[in-house]
């Protein structure tokens, strides 16, 4: 292969650009995940089928489709069927955060339902409503559980980030496609590129086997 490598090529400062506008996203996308995520699960767990049944579909609709074809629809769709316009980044935040609460949502109801009956009860004996109740036994409890699965699908959001290059958001991989098409150095580029995301998620999923490890060592 009569090719010479040259990294030199390869400007760092709009990469770092992009990146911070990826972490943005999934710093803003985890937010309405982890939060709002909770509450979705306590809806699909509703003993009635009526309030069950629709919030059951939305998480299987978000589990069940590609992310790129849910954030391509967003984009598109959302503002010719509502008249809803929005900035570009809030659309790519709403986009990967409805799809991140869907994934947490089922995190949140295994670990809600391994909750100790006896936790719940003795809040009923301290006689907490089943607000304080949910505040201040479940919420904790199943929050704790989740944490490292909230973790795993926090930093899988992070590199599905990337996707919204395609409806121009001028993040990480938007901006290494860019800069290989000014340079002619894909290769080098978007080896780059990769490295980045690389250095941003292996930390993340070395924090993940820390805690599962510990968790299964307390459960043992």
């Amino acid at each position: 292969m009569d090719y010479t490598f040259n990294f030199n090529a390869v400007s760092l400062a709009p990469l770092l650009k992009g990146l911070w506008v990826s972490l943005e996203l999934t710093v803003a996308a985890n937010v309405i995940g982890v939060v709002f995520g909770f509450g979705l699960a306590l809806l699909i767990m509703s003993p009635f089928k009526l309030v069950r049944l629709p919030f059951m579909l939305f998480v299987e609709f978000f589990r069940c489709t590609p992310a790129i074809v849910q954030i391509v629809w967003i984009f598109y769709c959302v503002p010719m069927l509502f008249d809803v316009f929005l900035d570009p980044i809030t659309m790519g935040v709403l986009a990967l955060g409805l799809n991140l609460m869907a994934f947490n949502a089922e995190a949140y109801r295994a670990s809600i339902q391994a909750v100790p009956k006896e936790q719940i009860d003795a809040g009923i004996a301290l006689g907490l409503t089943p607000i304080q109740r949910i505040l201040h036994i479940i919420f904790p409890t199943a929050f704790r559980a989740s944490v490292p699965v909230l973790l795993t699908n926090g930093i899988v959001i992070f590199q599905q980030s990337a996707l919204v290059a395609i409806v121009a958001i001028q993040d990480l991989m938007y901006q290494g496609k860019s800069l290989a098409t000014e340079t002619y150095r894909p290769i080098e580029t978007l080896t780059v590129v990769a490295l980045i995301y690389f250095a941003v998620s292996f930390p993340v999923t070395q924090i993940v086997g820390l805690l599962e490890r510990r968790r299964q060592l307390l459960v043992s």
